[in-house]
């Protein structure tokens, strides 16, 4: 059994050996054990992507301004200037009428997680903390993918899919197959030209080590901005395509260094 309160004091003392615990109880065969850790890991993972001080969303806003600019009038906010124009017995002027258009988003994100070979308790909750965090980053614009032989789209930058059931399909993960690195960097660069945002990032999550026969770095290269978060213990693939790229890379010691590992580097140059 799962219990809840034993649960929360040993995220306290290991957030990282817990969590991947209870992901790794998402698989168990006892059915009911099952759907209370899955259920209780998408809850955990999403209050853990909130982590950290948050950068402008990827939400563009409605911005008042003349309605000489363009925009839609806003008739409200625009009736004091008629009155005042009416009782001078002159016309309204644009310039003197309120429009308001939206704004472009300031971010975009698309996560790129590496789903070959062995999907464990640990890589799978650093690749959901990770989607989370993005989720929490740029909550309108943002697209989730997954590669290994083929590319799978978890999350379309133009969906209204919800981060929690993002979170349970990447918790959901097999690893399998071929890492084909480089048409997973081009379907991540599809996807954010479908984006309206001034910055546009690539946040790939993976050791790097491509396996098929395409230089990866040719599609690295050609990305807005590329950001690599990869295994402390096994970055070295990772140091390279980034240097190699002109990308920016982070290394993770567990998954609870997802969501501040992103807002460094995310901070950094754009």
């Amino acid at each position: 059994m799962l219990d809840p309160d034993a649960f929360d004091a040993a995220l306290a003392r290991d957030p990282d050996g817990t969590l991947t615990l209870l992901v790794d109880m998402g698989r168990a065969t006892d059915a009911a054990l099952r759907d209370a850790a899955r259920r209780l890991a998408a809850r955990v993972v999403l209050d853990l992507g909130r982590s950290g001080r948050s950068l402008r969303t990827g939400v563009g806003r409605l911005r008042a301004a003349p309605a000489d600019r363009g925009g839609d009038l806003d008739l409200d906010a625009s009736l004091g200037a008629v009155a005042e124009a009416r009782a001078a017995g002159r016309p309204v002027g644009l310039d003197e009428l309120t429009a308001r258009s939206w704004t472009r988003p300031a971010l975009a994100l698309c996560l790129v997680v590496d789903a070959s070979g062995s999907m464990g308790g640990e890589r799978l909750a650093t690749a959901a903390l990770t989607a989370a965090a993005c989720a929490h980053r740029a909550p309108g614009e943002h697209a989730v993918l997954s590669f290994a032989e083929h590319v799978r789209v978890l999350r379309d930058m133009t969906a209204a899919r919800p981060a929690s059931a993002v979170v349970e399909q990447v918790l959901g993960l097999r690893g399998h197959g071929t890492t084909a690195l480089a048409a997973a960097l081009r379907a991540a660069s599809a996807q954010l030209e479908r984006t309206r945002a001034h910055r546009r990032v690539v946040v790939l999550l993976s050791d790097c080590r491509a396996t098929d026969d395409e230089d990866p770095v040719p599609a690295a290269r050609a990305l807005s901005e590329l950001l690599v978060l990869a295994p402390a213990a096994d970055h070295e693939q990772a140091a390279s395509l980034a240097a190699r790229a002109g990308a920016r890379w982070a290394p993770l010691a567990g998954p609870s260094d997802a969501p501040a590992a992103l807002r460094d580097l995310l901070s950094g140059p754009g």
